[in-house]
This record gives structure tokens, sequence and C-alpha cells, in this order.
């Protein structure tokens, strides 16, 4: 049985072609590894330093050199923090505009008790000014709590748009199908995009509500803090700098993923559409919908994690689009979209570290992603034009496509050892957790084929790691029916 679950998936591109350019994966800050990192900014103070959040609830920050050594704890509020099921925790940051003379942030993260009094908090604290790299977790100021019915989607994103005001994203409140039709629900804070004023107060609380938001003075009591409505789990959204325009990548359920550009007063379709198709054939008018700019098909990725606009200098033929991947197949695209015509979208590579959980972006405007499971972050980078397909960055440490892929019985597994080497290869579910251990031992140099019975296995999809402690390969393999 153990022998039989080998590993199993769609082998996929390391990397690919968009305008004549290769991209591919590079690891940024070798010495840096983080517990399950879903969030990396600059601060915009011109400090050249990196913030990433920690899902348990620690940012860590450093500074952006690729020989760094080690990162400093920034903030910690695990103890506040409920991070024990898959969605939840501390999950988005956000620089004041002004951060490097007020030194206030502000954070995304769930406490309580699941089924009881669980909740989104949205967060203030205040940089230590004698200890730039340090906050004090007895600074915080709530600024919105909102109960979630639900441990999962939440959303958790939050950023400053070019008005200068606050935006979070906040997911459907969970379950599946959206049970309580919460994102439609404009009594409900839940499935939208809202919008406040940190730089005053009003009516009791610590923020005011922009003037020109969408549900200023409704008569029926609706919340003046939504912006956008019909939203499933926006996990990331930006604002490009240089149209303003709001980004978003809404998660799908059973079919679709999609891309929206968010806009004041729109309705994005959740639960009646799911992208551009009807969610269900009952009830299914979409008078007043605005539909996704783009949308991709679950056989090509189940997870969408938001990127950014690339705005940065290193890779030119970027400049413009949207960059965006999905958490399950480890994909990364590139968007061309000028409001006009229509969206031309380019498959930059595949990473070969699946969960990919978020894209980071520093004080240059170069992207990074970051991976869940791994802990690592990596840069997106221009190969050189003789690159050879499927360059990895790894040197002569490789595994390959299983064979066949996809498979019904015997699987072959084979890697590339540049040297003598311990190594582990390993089955992992599409979410990230280890099923098997499939072999564990020396190997020296050279090529090499393990093989599995595979014809007792459920037919589904898997992934194999290839580890040597130190790097690590994965493949992904799609067992089929017998």
């Amino acid at each position: 049985m153990q022998h039989a679950i080998l590993c199993a998936l769609i082998a996929i591109l390391c990397t690919a072609c968009a305008n004549g350019q290769q991209y591919g994966p590079a690891v940024a800050f070798p010495a840096l590894t983080f517990q399950n990192p879903v969030e990396m900014l600059n601060a915009g103070d011109g400090s050249n330093r990196l913030f990433v959040i920690e899902k348990s609830g620690i940012v860590r920050v450093f500074p952006n050199d690729n020989e760094v050594a080690k990162a400093d704890t920034f903030l910690n509020i695990k103890s506040r923090v409920n991070s024990s099921k898959s969605e939840l925790g501390l999950l988005g940051i956000a620089f004041h505009p002004n951060y490097k003379d007020n030194g206030y942030f502000y954070v995304n993260y769930t406490t309580g008790t699941v089924n009881s009094d669980l909740r989104t908090v949205i967060a203030r604290y205040t940089a230590n000014p004698a200890n730039p790299n340090r906050s004090d977790a007895a600074t915080e100021q709530i600024l919105l709590q909102v109960y979630q019915p639900y441990e999962n989607h939440n959303a958790g994103k939050l950023a400053f748009g070019p008005d200068g005001y606050l935006y979070i994203s906040l997911g459907d409140g969970g379950s599946g199908g959206d049970p309580r039709n919460r994102a439609q629900n404009l009594d409900s804070l839940l499935g939208k995009m809202l919008r406040i004023d940190v730089n005053n107060t009003a009516n009791g609380k610590n923020y005011a509500i922009p003037s020109d938001n969408p549900l200023v003075g409704n008569q029926n009591g609706n919340p003046e803090e939504i912006w956008a409505w019909g939203l499933r789990n926006v996990w990331k959204f930006c604002f490009d700098p240089e149209t303003g325009w709001l980004w978003a990548a809404d998660v799908g359920q059973n079919q679709y993923e999609e891309i929206d550009i968010l806009e004041k007063g729109r309705n994005y379709g959740w639960k009646i559409m799911e992208a551009k198709h009807c969610f269900s054939s009952a009830n299914c008018d979409t008078t007043g919908l605005t539909q996704p700019i783009w949308e991709y098909p679950h056989s090509q990725g189940s997870s969408i994690t938001g990127g950014y606009v690339y705005r940065g200098t290193e890779s030119p033929a970027l400049v413009g689009k949207y960059l965006y991947g999905d958490y399950v197949t480890g994909r990364i695209w590139a968007l061309e979209y000028d409001g006009e015509s229509a969206p031309i979208n380019s498959l930059l590579f595949q990473t070969k570290q699946y969960t990919l959980s978020s894209f980071g972006i520093d004080e240059n405007n170069e992207l990074y992603f970051l991976t869940y499971n791994e802990g690592k972050i990596y840069r997106i980078r221009q190969l050189p034009s003789d690159a050879p397909d499927n360059s990895t960055d790894q040197g002569n440490f490789l595994l390959h496509s299983p064979k066949p892929n996809p498979a019904t019985g015997r699987v072959i597994i084979p890697f590339l050892l540049g040297h003598d080497a311990s190594v582990t290869i390993s089955l992992f579910d599409p979410i990230g957790r280890e099923v098997l251990q499939l072999f564990s031992g020396a190997r020296s140099a050279g090529y090499h084929e393990i093989a599995f019975d595979a014809s007792t296995i459920p037919p589904g999809t898997y992934f194999c790691r290839l580890s040597d402690g130190t790097r690590i390969e994965t493949e992904n393999l799609l067992l089929l029916p017998q």
C-alpha cells in the first residue's frame, strides 16, 4: 500500500516564454526560512526593508539584501491570534502612507473561538521610534471587528489606495456556497471590499467613513464601510500605482478562479455567478452584475493567489502586466489588460515549490513570491536568452516528471543528483500535507529511478517532493481511475 501511493499529477513547465523572454524563480534570501508566510511588503519609508507575515501571528523584518543572515521580530501577537485552522491567522499588513513619520501600520487577523466568538480584527499598531525594527503589541488600537460564522473564507488583505483610504477584503464567511448569501446581503460586511478613513474618527469609531462611499446616507441601515460586494474570498488585491486600478483575485468554488478590477458600488456576482458562469441554474439573474476581466478553470489551478502589476525595471517585457499565481499548482501568469482590448494571458513558469501563498514587492517595485509550506521567498527573474527550458536554478539536483503521467499502475520517479547525498522523497496532498514518505536514504551522484505500484491508490492529484535537507524539488502526478 505504501509503495502504491507514489507521486502523481500533471507534469508542468518550469519556465515559459512571454514576449520572447523566459522567466523563472530564484531564491531571494537563501539564509531565511519562514513559518507559513502569507504576505511580504515594504514600508515605503526609504529604508529598503522587507516585512514578512507568519500566519501564527508574527511579523518579521530584514534588509533587502540577498546575503541577509536573519530576520528580526517586528511584531509578535501570537497570543491574540487564532491560527488553528488553515485560513485563520494573521493574514495581512498595510503601512500608513505617512509611516515614515507616524510609525502606524495596520493588520488583519482572526481571534476568538470557532463556532463561538470567532472574528476578524482590523487593528493599528505603532513602530518603536527608538528602534524601527520593533513594535509593541501594547500599542494596539482596534478599528473594526467582524464576526466570522465559519473558519474559512476570511480573505485578509488590506492596503491603502491612492486616495489615502484603507481598503479591506472580507470573504463571504465560509462554509461552502455562501449558505446565508452574505456576499449579496448589504446588511453584512462579509463578501465585501471595505473602504475606511483611518485619519479621522466619527460616531464613536476609531475611523471615519469616506463621504463618497457608495452606501453613505442609505435609508436601509446598510454598513457604509462597504465599497464593493458580491465577492467570495479575495485572496490578495493591489493598486496599480500608474493607473490606480484595484486588481483583485477572487478564489472560486467548484469550477473557476477569477480576476476583477474593482470599482465603487459594483456587484461582482457571487453567489449568483462563479466567475462568468451561473453558480446555480436556479435564480441566475445577472442584471446589474459586473463580470471578471479574466477567469481560468480548475484544470489549470484551483486557488488563485493575487499578485501585483509589475512596475519594476529588471524585466521590461513585464511592465504593466498583472502577475498572479495558483496556490495549488504553483503556476505563475502575466495578464495584460488595457481596459479596452481583450486580455492576453501568458504562463511565465510553474514553480516547483507548491503552495504559492502570496506575492511580495520591494521598494524598487520588483516582485517576489512566497511558498507556504517551504517558507522561502523567491525572486521572479528574467532568464538569459540562452537558458535551457526547465531551468530551476537548482544545478544538478532535479526531480523529473513521473513516468507515465497521468498514470494508472506502475510509476517511475526519475531524479538526478550532482553529488552524493542523503535524500528523501515524500508524497503530499494538494494542500501540502505529507501523506507518505516514499524513500529516505543515501544515493550517489548521477541519475536514479524509483518505481512504485499506484494501481490501488484512489485517483486524484498528488505532489512528490525530493529533498536533500537544503534544496527541494517537486513534481506533480495525476492518478487516473482504473
